[in-house]
């Protein structure tokens, strides 16, 4: 125990600052994530806004890889292209996503399903660390990530071009937008394509299959019109995942270096995204009502053009919510939200089964303002059920998977204090809880995961997962230094897992869900100096920690190293045609994460160097933004734990990750 109060104390953030923004500010930004728009330092959550340019300016490869550059967040990878986020051990179903305003389902119950956003055509992102299951309903139980889209904010048309080469990959990620404003009314549209061949890794060698290729359009329009602010918006994209198997060598022979071809076994993932999101201001509330409707088709090729899997998801879903200011020092807010989901199978493999999801969720929420200190409490119920049907089977002809039906009601709670003595400091601590059922593959699963290498078996009887979380922050920010240092505990009762059977099928491991009592707790640090008479110079340091075990012994999977970045930047103003410069060299290093899960195995530490530039110049009327970032600059070879291609039982050798990869960038904005 005071092994573990001590860790509590001396590490956390609950910040992030980037080369280009004022320390001093972060305290004072403003986010919508949760109930009313609030400065992040008035809110006893533990809510974060980064902005799109903050997390471009270190060049990532997709919006996972962009996120695991923040303290206390990681990215679950299969190869580059497959990622998904990973907030203080938590992934999947226990990260809620919200993209549009409305919960976004990619069937990200499998671990080689990745996040499936782009970050083109985004204006932010913002991040809740721990539960929030009051505000958005179950699966919101490690946090939430918000991904808003950009919205013209400059009267006029406007139309930008972006693009990004990838050295390692001969890739290329490039969109352009067309936005006009035009009084109350407003209307975007943007196309974007990337398209990636293999990586290789810092020993040269080629990591087979792991291309990948997207296609992208979004489009939006929106007005006010007396009390009522409308904002609708679409998107499509579609994109293909080679899949690295242990036997890919065996069938597929090496193509050209530069091939994009999908002629491997590949994730073929069309995805449709239609919302509307209203506000209406009325005498003295507001309300906000979005709904939308979600497809996600998620088919698989094996290889030579034949479709095996074939899921469709469709989903409706809905979210009202009523504020009002019940005095000068309360603020109280009612939440409503409503999911429908339907699974359909059409291919020949199936791993879950036909079926359909219902979620419902009522909460309340009071702020009491007294000065210095901010007081939260909040209260919500939720109902889930999900209903299967019959559904042939796969690799047994004689048993079909049996129908079942699973619902749960169920209740959270929150209660958080601020005290912000002065503009410098700001302390907050939170206490809530979260809840969540098994996810339709962990109730229901009975096949073969090719992605995976192995046979998987759910539970229908799985227990509620619950937790409940407890987390600390202290942050100071001054002219020249940012300090933050924040910690959480994490008690979860029934914590769904998978464990490894001892038979096999026809020489494929076999797995079941299974449930334990576990904890996971740590925290994150971050140092922000700025000397007083060289402003165009800052340093930044972080590191984060976690610890996540089962009460019976072992370790909880996919748990991230502990891990330490460092780096200086230097930013400055030049003149006229050459409006300002950054360069920003960091050192990235990982810890030995030697408490693997049961199928997992220890992995080493490693140190990588990395470097971050840009240079921002005027031609005519219009600026150019240039961007080169070198990754991994000493062509390390390494893997990260939480790189599935570092599990044991799949690889063997381990396959490494990226090598040096130089990315050069370029955007600009063209007034027409």
């Amino acid at each position: 125990m005071p092994r573990l109060s001590l860790l509590l104390f001396f590490l956390g953030i609950s910040a992030h600052a980037s080369a280009q923004t004022d320390t001093a500010q972060k305290l004072n930004e403003v986010t919508v994530t949760g109930i009313q728009e609030m400065q992040a330092k008035q809110t006893s959550l533990h809510i974060e806004s980064y902005p799109l340019a903050e997390l471009d300016a270190k060049a990532p490869f997709n919006l996972s890889d962009a996120l695991a550059k923040i303290p206390g967040i990681a990215q679950l990878t299969t190869g580059n292209a497959i990622s998904k986020p990973v907030i203080r051990g938590l992934y999947g179903n226990r990260i809620l996503v919200l993209f549009s305003g409305l919960r976004f389902d990619n069937q990200q119950f499998q671990d080689e399903h990745g996040l499936g956003i782009s970050q083109i055509g985004i204006d932010r992102v913002e991040l809740i660390r721990g539960p929030a299951s009051i505000l958005y309903g179950t699966d919101a139980i490690g946090g939430v990530v918000n991904i808003i889209e950009e919205v013209p904010e400059v009267q006029g048309k406007h139309l930008d071009i972006n693009t990004r080469l990838f050295s390692n990959t001969r890739g290329t990620l490039s969109d352009i937008g067309y936005s006009a404003l035009h009084g109350n009314k407003w209307r975007r549209i943007r196309l974007g394509y990337e398209t990636h061949a293999d990586y290789t890794d810092g020993d040269g060698t080629r990591v087979l299959n792991s291309r990948n290729k997207g296609y992208y359009l979004k489009m939006g329009s929106g007005n006010t019109r007396g009390n009522w602010i409308r904002n609708n918006s679409y998107n499509l994209s579609f994109n293909q995942f080679g899949f690295i198997t242990p036997d890919l060598n065996k069938f597929f022979d090496a193509d050209s270096r530069w091939s994009r071809a999908m002629a491997g076994p590949h994730h073929i993932v069309l995805l449709n995204v239609l919302s509307s999101q209203n506000t209406f201001l009325l005498k003295s509330s507001t309300l906000k009502v979005n709904v939308g409707g979600q497809s996600n088709l998620r088919m698989e090729d094996e290889g030579g053009g034949e479709i095996s899997l074939n899921m469709h998801l469709i989903s409706g879903l809905e979210n009202a919510r009523w504020e009002k200011k019940l005095s000068d020092k309360v603020f109280f807010a009612i939440n409503q939200q409503f999911t429908y989901e339907g699974n359909t199978n059409y291919g020949k493999r199936i791993l879950i089964p036909n079926a359909t999801m219902l979620e419902g969720n009522l909460s309340g929420f009071l702020r009491f303002m007294l000065g210095k200190v901010n007081l939260e409490l909040g209260a919500g119920s939720n109902y889930k059920h999900i209903g299967t049907y019959l559904t042939p089977p796969l690799n047994i002809p004689t048993q079909s998977i049996h129908p079942f039906n699973v619902g749960h009601v169920t209740g959270n709670g929150m209660l958080g204090c601020t005290y912000n003595p002065n503009r410098w400091l700001n302390i907050k601590a939170n206490i809530s809880t979260g809840d969540r059922m098994g996810n339709l593959a962990e109730l229901s699963s009975d096949g073969l995961h090719e992605g995976y290498y192995r046979y998987e078996t759910g539970n229908p009887n799985l227990k509620l997962e619950q937790n409940v979380n407890g987390d600390a922050a202290i942050e100071l920010g001054t002219k020249q230094l940012f300090l933050s240092v924040s910690g959480y505990y994490n008690r979860f009762w029934n914590y769904i897992y998978l464990q490894k059977d001892s038979t096999t099928f026809y020489g494929f491991p076999k797995y079941h869900f299974t449930q334990q009592d576990a904890l996971i707790y740590g925290g994150e640090f971050i140092l922000i100096y700025r000397p007083e008479y060289f402003n165009w110079l800052r340093f930044k340091e972080s590191f984060s920690i976690i610890r996540g075990q089962l009460d019976l012994g072992g370790y909880l999977p996919f748990i991230p190293a502990d891990r330490n970045r460092a780096s200086l930047v230097f930013s400055k103003d030049i003149n006229k045609r050459f409006k300002s410069i950054f360069v920003e060299p960091e050192f990235e290093y990982a810890l030995a994460q030697n408490r693997p899960a049961q199928f997992e195995t220890v992995t080493s530490d490693y140190g990588l160097v990395n470097l971050y530039t840009g240079i921002t110049t005027k031609l005519g009327k219009n600026n150019y933004k240039w961007g080169l970032s070198v990754h991994n600059m000493l062509n390390k070879a390494y893997h990260d734990h939480l790189s599935r291609l570092a599990d044991p039982s799949l690889f063997n050798p381990a396959i490494n990750n990226e090598g040096i990869n130089f990315v050069l960038s370029l955007s600009t904005n063209l007034g027409l």
